[in-house]
């Protein structure tokens, strides 16, 4: 993967560039950023970027013969005279990393048991991870799971993995001068992450781990402060609607709706394009309308519907109705020519402002990302919705805000 292929992100790609070129890379990296930010893709890019021939200065056009990580001034192709700030994309090894086929660039991810007493690797599961990546290169670890057929089994990084890891990183590089190991989801490795400490601390020589991870406060303390620091921001709203347009196909109107739902979430922008069908408004006024009347078996009804939904469409759907509270508070400061909603949508965020606060909206955006927490972690629907929905009822009707505890 090539970086201009990476949406977004220009700072980062220029940074992680010149970090190369001017010899300011620690050996140890770790990408940090939100699912559907691109930490993924950028760290292909960047693994792609260090073996590319003509950058590390083994192309013909390019015979300057110093290490990669020794330069004292950036890169340059002698034919055009510019710094690389990019792969080319042409040489053996960048069609080899494309396909996620180079003999030294490692990677490890979570993976599961396929039967009681198995010690999985990823190397065991080689052939799917490059048909998933080159399939959807910003799926999530969950989407990963399921594409591995994990169902409510738990991904792990097993010591087993550490090992084989240990034994991969200590044999000398096959083609390039560097030998590289992208790990997605450190959060994954449990104690286990501990028989790495002595390999990232102090590494075979050329040797580059790039590890890409979503959240901070998951990762081994130990692991965390040998590495360093590579923040990913999530993308721009006008990003993240020129991909949809450009790479999907979307119609310019829906791409902007999404993204502005998706807050630089392209992830979830391309989740919101799959239940693009699903009339969440129409979903959302039989709620309110349920909780408002407190029509217990109306109430009930809608409770056993969404939660026939399934775990990711109860999701979406959540975030769908924090995306309108979001425009509620547009609406009253910016009148309603500054929102990307449907007729339909405003008049609903019209009506609701007349019933709530400021303040009861933003409890209900508070006990909407509480459920949400809560269906990744497999919480019963049934349970959650009706429980939510009792407590939606407090917040509008008695102007109780519940605790965020």
């Amino acid at each position: 993967m090539l970086f201009k292929d990476v949406i977004g992100q220009s700072e980062i790609k220029q940074h992680l560039a010149e970090m190369v070129q001017l010899n300011r890379l620690s050996h140890a990296l770790l990408f940090l950023g939100k699912q559907g930010s691109g930490a993924l893709p950028l760290a292909m890019a960047f693994a792609q970027f260090v073996v590319c021939e003509k950058v590390n200065g083994k192309s013909a056009s390019n015979q300057q013969g110093a290490p990669l990580f020794g330069f004292e001034e950036p890169v340059v192709d002698l034919q055009s005279g510019k710094s690389w700030e990019d792969a080319c994309g042409e040489c053996s090894a960048c069609s080899k990393a494309r396909q996620l086929v180079h003999p030294d660039i490692h990677f490890s991810y979570p993976v599961i048991t396929k039967k009681s007493g198995d010690k999985p690797k990823s190397t065991d599961f080689a052939a799917e991870w490059r048909e998933f990546f080159l399939q959807n290169p910003y799926g999530n670890v969950y989407d990963w799971l399921q594409f591995i057929g994990a169902e409510n089994k738990q991904g792990n990084i097993t010591a087993e993995e550490c090992n084989d890891i240990i034994r991969q990183l200590s044999l000398k590089s096959f083609e390039s001068e560097y030998k590289i190991l992208v790990m997605w989801m450190p959060e994954y490795l449990g104690k286990e992450g501990n028989k790495l400490l002595k390999l990232i601390e102090e590494p075979p020589p050329n040797t580059l781990f790039v590890l890409v991870a979503e959240s901070e406060e998951q990762i081994l303390q130990t692991i965390l402060s040998r590495t360093q620091l590579v923040k990913i921001p999530l993308l721009e709203n006008l990003e993240v609607e020129n991909a949809l347009i450009e790479r999907s196909q979307v119609a310019p109107e829906q791409a902007r709706l999404v993204a502005g739902i998706a807050q630089g979430d392209y992830h979830e922008a391309l989740q919101l394009l799959q239940h693009a069908e699903e009339d969440w408004l129409s979903l959302l006024r039989d709620w309110m309308n349920a909780t408002l009347k407190a029509n217990n078996g109306a109430q009930v009804k809608w409770v056993d519907e969404v939660s026939k939904l399934g775990r990711e469409n109860q999701k979406q759907f959540l975030r769908y109705y924090n995306h309108l509270l979001e425009q509620c508070v547009r609406l009253r400061i910016l009148g309603p020519e500054n929102l990307s909603l449907s007729e339909a949508e405003r008049d609903f965020a019209q009506r609701l402002n007349k019933i709530t606060s400021v303040t009861q909206q933003q409890a209900i955006v508070t006990e909407l990302d509480k459920a949400s927490y809560y269906i990744e972690r497999n919480a019963n629907g049934k349970m959650l919705f009706h429980a939510l929905t009792i407590k939606m009822l407090h917040i509008i009707r008695d102007k109780v805000v519940v605790s965020a505890s």
